[in-house]
This record gives C-alpha cells, structure tokens and sequence, in this order.
C-alpha cells in the first residue's frame, strides 16, 4: 500500500478501496464534495457510487462548491443515485434530468452555502468526500487545486471519506489559505484587506476520528473548455478596455484598475486575455476560478496577484502551471468560497466584477441562469454574491446568437437573476452602456443605442417609445408585449419579426 501521501501513521488502517467505501453510503444521505469548477472534485468515490447504483439503488443529496468534472454529474444523474442537487453544476445529462422535473436543483448563490451549514438551514452533511494531495503527519487535509466548500464539509460531516490524488504533486502545499468563519453572533471581521493577504492555515484540520476510508486516485482534473476568441468575444473584451480606460482617464481608477472578479467561460476568459492589450499594470485579482486567462497575464507582467477558491484551467495551461508552480507560487492563493466570495471582502476591496449574462434588458435586468425563463442552463454561481457588493458590477453578452435570429438584449428578461439596482455596466460586441447614475428611461436609450444588434433596435426602441406613451411610468412596459421577442422564438425559431412574416407565407 501507498503510505507516502498519508503522513499520519495512525490513520494507515484507513486506506481501502473506492468500492469497499462504497458502505458509508446510503439511502437519503446528504453528501458533500470537494470540486470547484472540475477542480480538485471526487474522481473515483462518486464514479464508483454511480457504477455500483444496478446492484444497490440508493438516492442522495450532493452538495459540491460548484460543478464536477469527468461527467461525474451525468453518471449519477443516468444511474438514478442523484435526486437533489445544489448549488451549481455545468453537466447536460443532469440539466435534462433537472429540467424534466427528475431531480431537484437548489440554484444557490455560491457563498451562501456554507453560511446555511453553519447555521443548520439546510441537512448537515452525513458523507464528505475531499480530494487531497497528501495528509500531513499533524493529520492536515491539503487541497489539490481546488478548496470550494470542502473545509466546512470537512467540518459538519460525520463521516469524512479522503480521495488522495498523486496525480497532483505534494508541491501545492502552501498555495491554499484555509480560513473558517464564526457561527454568529461571534463572527469576527475578516482581516483581508488587499488580495494577497494571507489569515489562515496551510491546511484543513478536522477531527481524524472522523475520517472513516482512504482511497487513491491518479486522475487530473477535467480540463476546462477554453475556446480561441472570436470576433464577438474578441469585440467585447475591446469595449470593455474602453470604458476600463475611460475610467482610468477620468481619474476614477487608475491603471492598476482595482482588484477584478471574472466569471467563467470562453467570454469572461477572452475579457480577461483582452486586459492584456491595454494600458494596465500591476493587476490583481481577487475572485472564483483562475482560468487560462489569469497564467497568461501573470506570464506577461500584468497580473500581480490572483486570489481564487479554484484554478479550471486546459490542459495545455495545466502542464505549465503544475510543472513550474515555483514560478507562480507567490502570485497565486486557493480559498474556500465563504471567502473568496464573501460580501464583506468583496465590498471593502472595491472588485471591479465581470460576469457572464444570458440577457439583459433594455432596464438592466439580468438573466444569467434561464433559457426562455423556465430551461436551467447552469446556475448562478457567484455572480450575485460579486454583483450586489462590487465597485463596478459589470455583465457581458453577445448582443445576439445563433446566426443572429436571438437578441440577448430585449424588451423584459425572461427571468431575472440580477436586477437593474445591482448592474453598473453592460457589455456587448456591439459597444457598452455606462449605466451609473441613470435613471430607467434614460438607461434604456443609452442601451438600445449602444449594446443591441442592428437587428432588433428599431424593434426594441418602437416598443419602448410605445410603453412610453401609452403607459408611462417610472419604468415602461406593455405587458402585453414585453416577452414577444421569446413568443416569437418559439413559434418562428427567431427573435425577427421577419420571422412571424415568412411563417403567414408558408401557411
């Protein structure tokens, strides 16, 4: 047996096989996993549950920091295991099975859960499951490339089950920061006052009576899908260096910005790639997930220091990362996500947020979760946490999609993640709209001018001009008609009146 990576002699005994794990489990338990964004999640544990589903059907709660990767999801989704599910996930089997209404999918803002653990709004965890490189001989758990909500599963479980991962090397000890919030009344303030401040341990520290199998793997993360920019993202992140320069211009930043948030995705890493080409210097970050995109800055002199809960990164990126990480070591922090997305920090930084929107009206509502209102695609993540608390909250979509027959900025969100009060900015490839300071009427103008395609803006500003005149209002609209543009999809397959026009014909 492999004993190297489990430093503790006492917890020896411990280490087993996935399968003989496999009897914590049962019927109606809640489990916890470790994983953030493909990182750092249960490679072997949760298979093994999955493939074992035919000879013993069980149902179960998993509660992660966000999605899995090796379509984990999807294999206990298809064997039947899964039955509730939260706070976030990215798996197309287990969005069929959630929007079919087979199981239940608790979309949560991503730092929540942990405070809803801590004071018992949800079931505590009965299983945890961590992916770690090592356990240290004083019994510390350290984290592979991700920390997500592991620690306080780690903490609230009754029983902890610990995947050791030698595909990743031992040398990520000190990367993670490892920090636990009080239960209130006694929490205490958060002494994070620039990204790179450091308030916790190396490790996670539970109580090793608790920790019932040990079981290896030797499986590296899911790589993440990073596609090349294209002409719109490419437009995009060119907008937004605009306004960010503007900005910078104006006085109101300076070319070190402030810290910044980026979601995840091929536009929020084609923006952050695109922070490259401008007059910036010496930036930081203080977010979620360290795509691609942040290496890329930190290798060109830009980026001084990124602080994440997850590196989600292609596999090319991963092989320089991990093979060098003494390069990056000091440029570089993993926390859990009650910190990396806690409100307080995020408010007393002034993160500039960059987040990925499905669509935006022409009020500044966004939706950044629901197809047509009612299909979920992957979740609202950590958008809201950053969205309510930053500086600058910024969205950023394409102003449409599918050879141009769906606008993304429209008369009325189909559903609304993020409303008009908590959206500074919105970015298209069309250009952007300043959003700060305006009222409704004056905002949609400004949008329907700036962000929508050619298109739809006649479309767009015939309806507002109408809801205008005949209702008036603080804030226009002909209910009527504020979700015609979908209607429209439909029964046409495109968001173009041309589209009702050539369907008279055929009929």
């Amino acid at each position: 047996m492999n004993f190297e990576r489990v430093k503790l002699k006492t917890l020896h005994d411990k280490i087993t096989d996935p399968e003989s794990a496999l009897q914590h489990f049962y019927d109606g338990a809640v489990v916890g996993s470790s994983g953030f964004t493909k990182a750092g999640d249960s490679k072997v544990i949760l298979k093994a549950l999955a493939k074992d589903a035919p000879r013993r059907p069980i149902g179960i709660t998993l509660i992660t920091g966000a999605s899995l990767g090796h379509n984990t999801d999807g294999a206990l989704a298809e064997a039947g295991v899964l039955k509730r599910r939260m706070p976030f996930q990215v798996d197309t089997v287990l969005r069929k099975k959630i929007n079919a209404g087979e199981i239940l999918f608790i979309d949560q803002n991503l730092g929540e859960t942990s405070e809803m653990l801590t004071d018992g709004d949800i079931p505590d965890i009965d299983i945890a499951v961590i992916e770690a490189a090592f356990i240290a001989e004083d019994g510390g758990i350290v984290p592979t490339t991700s920390v997500g909500n592991s620690p306080i599963f780690a903490k609230h479980a009754k029983k902890i089950i610990i995947e050791i991962n030698t595909a990743v090397h031992e040398n990520v000890y000190g990367i993670h920061d490892i920090y636990q919030l009080e239960a209130y009344p006694d929490r205490k303030p958060i002494e994070i006052l620039k990204p790179d401040d450091r308030i916790g341990d190396k490790a996670i520290y539970v109580d090793t009576s608790k920790i019932v199998a040990i079981v290896f793997s030797d499986i590296q993360d899911s790589p993440a899908d990073i596609a090349e920019p294209d002409e719109k993202t490419t437009a995009i992140a060119d907008h937004l260096i605009e306004f960010l320069s503007k900005e910078v211009k104006e006085g109101r930043l300076t070319k070190s910005l402030r810290p910044l948030q980026a979601g995840i995705g091929k536009v929020a890493n084609a923006v952050m790639q695109g922070l490259g080409r401008g007059d910036f210097e010496h930036l930081t970050m203080y977010s979620e997930v360290l795509q691609d995109s942040a290496f890329d800055l930190i290798d060109l002199g830009k980026l001084d220091f990124a602080s994440a809960a997850s590196i989600t990164v292609s596999e090319k990126c991963y092989e320089r990362v991990f093979n060098n990480l003494d390069q990056y070591r000091d440029k570089i922090v993993l926390r859990p996500q009650s910190i990396s997305n806690s409100p307080e920090v995020i408010r007393r930084l002034g993160i500039i947020g960059i987040n990925t929107a499905i669509e935006f009206d022409i009020y500044g509502n966004v939706n950044s979760t629901h197809i047509s209102g009612s299909q979920m695609m992957n979740g609202i993540g950590g958008s809201g946490d950053f969205a309510r608390n930053t500086h600058l909250s910024i969205f950023v979509t394409q102003a449409a999609s599918k050879g141009d027959t769906i606008s993304h900025v429209l008369p009325m969100v189909s559903h609304v993640d993020h409303n008009e009060h908590n959206v500074d900015v919105v970015v298209t490839d069309q250009g952007y709209a300043d959003l700060r300071g305006l009222a409704p009427r004056e905002r949609a103008k400004l949008i329907i001018e700036h962000c929508a395609h050619p298109d739809y803006k006649a479309d767009l500003l015939d309806y507002f001009n109408r809801a205008c005149e005949k209702v008036g209002g603080q804030t226009p609209h002909l209910l009527e008609e504020a979700f015609a543009f979908h209607a429209r999809l439909m029964k046409t397959k495109t968001m173009k009146k041309e589209g009702e026009e050539v369907l008279r014909d055929v009929h």
